[in-house]
């Protein structure tokens, strides 16, 4: 179906779902069971467990590194195509299928893990900037920051369905408990399957040009029109500002996506109930800061929104380093007797704002500055420099845990919120939504 007008409220539902399914594998897959079963159990080189978090590094920046490559030639292909809702669905079937085939890992199948995360996670990602290519066309500039906060939201309550559930009933990370926490996989791939329906059945290809078949002469072009666009990046200096600023923020925010929980067990060492609440604080907390940022953008603009979260960050990076000696703090002051898992929770919340805020202003604001006949292009771009950030934030922090231990080597993500507040200084929000929306030749 193409559309002819304004997105209406069940399309725009339909597009979030997609958000709310995929929560599914980023949740169970990457951040909270998975990676802490492939670096503990499959590789299993305890006490400290170094081979087993640079492998799981490794494995995620190879498949960033995949799609580092893909995304912006896929990007601009599915725009001279009109094939968004086609390459859409690839990337769905095809991460619905390798999550599915986790079930055959074992201790000790460490590189049978290793392809099928590579395998997953590429599909997955891809699809992450395929979906995010339609908001430009939902609604105005001025309403991204609501929608994409819409979307963050369901995405953050589709993850605590999924996750929840599965907290429940596969139990504690350890070896004995195996038998059950293989079926993670396939339980985040039926999810992602079940959920993400409605966005296949109610979002519409946006109406840009004629539609054309899928072939290898598209994809050329798509690269034809990735050279052209690189040629032309001058003319959306905003946007190219704001590419630089996500890609230092988002190599911190993969670095605790994947890492998070994964330090909890390794440095905290917190018990399975902690561990569940943690759960619950950073996806509550998450959910809510998209929404409250959406909202908060509408009043005070993009760029000063994201500045905010991206402060946000940095408060909640140094909580979680300083955990121990902000326990000892509260014990002093008000006698109580607190764990240090306990204390943990408070940098959980911290963190849970900051990433469901800064992922969602971020996306917003790329669509507020990518013009919609190049929407899928340019989110490509969003999805490359994302990636890119992915690789230098996992890779650098995969070396310095191997080096220090993971717990010095969270210091390394305070540098990169740090480093992502530069470039906003010199972007202006106006001058970027003009030359959005500024007639040219789409070539």
């Amino acid at each position: 179906m193409i559309r002819t007008s304004r997105a209406s409220r069940r399309e725009i539902f339909g597009w979030s779902m997609f958000d709310f399914a995929n929560q599914s594998y980023t949740l169970l897959i990457v951040t909270v069971l998975f990676g802490d079963i492939y670096t503990r159990i499959v590789v299993g080189d305890a006490p400290d467990f170094r081979l087993g978090n640079l492998l799981w590094s490794l494995a995620l920046c190879s498949s960033y590194l995949l799609v580092v490559a893909s995304a912006p030639a896929l990007g601009a292909a599915m725009d001279y195509a009109q094939a968004k809702k086609r390459f859409l669905f690839a990337s769905y079937v095809a991460t619905v299928a390798t999550t599915g085939l986790l079930a055959l890992v074992e201790p000790g199948r460490i590189w049978l893990g290793f392809a099928l995360i590579v395998a997953s996670n590429t599909a997955y990602s891809l699809g992450e900037s395929f979906i995010a290519s339609f908001l430009p066309a939902l609604g105005r500039a001025d309403e991204m920051g609501k929608i994409s906060g819409l979307g963050w939201a369901l995405g953050y309550a589709g993850g605590l369905v999924a996750a929840g559930f599965a907290l429940v009933f596969l139990g504690e990370v350890n070896a004995e408990n195996f038998a059950r926490l293989r079926w993670v996989g396939p339980f985040a791939a039926a999810f992602f399957l079940v959920a993400a329906i409605p966005t296949f059945a109610w979002l519409r290809e946006p109406a840009r040009g004629p539609r054309r078949p899928v072939t290898r002469d598209v994809v050329a072009e798509g690269y034809r029109r990735l050279r052209t666009t690189f040629a032309e990046v001058g003319d959306y200096p905003d946007l190219a500002r704001l590419y630089l600023s996500i890609l230092a923020a988002m190599a911190g925010v993969y670095v605790i996506v994947a890492f998070a929980f994964i330090y909890g067990a390794q440095v905290i060492g917190w018990s399975e109930g902690t561990r569940n609440a943690m759960f619950i604080v950073v996806q509550v907390t998450a959910l809510a800061g998209a929404l409250a940022f959406g909202w908060l953008q509408a009043r005070l603009g993009g760029r000063r929104t994201y500045a905010v979260t991206l402060v946000l960050w940095i408060v909640a990076i140094i909580a979680i380093y300083q955990v121990k000696a902000l326990t000892a703090l509260a014990n002093a002051w008000s006698g109580a007797d607190f764990r240090v898992e306990q204390v943990f929770l408070v940098a959980g919340l911290l963190a849970g704002l900051s990433l469901g805020s800064s992922q969602s202003v971020g996306r917003a604001m790329v669509g507020m500055f990518a013009p919609p006949e190049r929407a899928a292009e340019l989110f490509g771009f969003w999805g490359l420099f994302s990636k890119l950030a992915a690789i230098f934030g996992l890779f650098g922090v995969g070396l310095l845990q191997y080096a220090l231990g993971l717990e010095g080597a969270v210091l390394f993500c305070i540098v990169l919120f740090a480093l992502a507040l530069v470039p906003l200084a010199f972007i202006d929000e106006a001058r970027g939504i003009a030359a959005a929306q500024r007639p040219r030749d789409s070539k």
